[in-house]
């Protein structure tokens, strides 16, 4: 459910650029960047680019980009 929320120019002026390089729009770039800070709060034991990695993962397969793994 969409909720309106008041952010600071500052954090929307830093998500335009990250936004544009990784095709998303800016209020999707502001939830990304929500959805990788609670992981790494909630795993602080892992590399963070491990969870960036991971989450990055779960959107492939959502999105069916995802292949199967095939052991040889």
């Amino acid at each position: 459910m969409p909720v309106a929320l008041k952010l600071s120019d500052d954090l929307v002026e830093d998500a335009k650029p990250c936004a544009a390089a990784e095709h998303r729009s800016v209020p999707k770039q502001i939830e990304y960047w929500a959805r990788v800070g609670k992981a790494v709060l909630e795993n602080p034991e892992l590399p963070v680019r491990l969870v960036q990695d991971s989450i990055l993962s779960r959107e492939e397969v959502k999105a069916g980009l995802a292949k199967p793994y095939e052991f040889r």
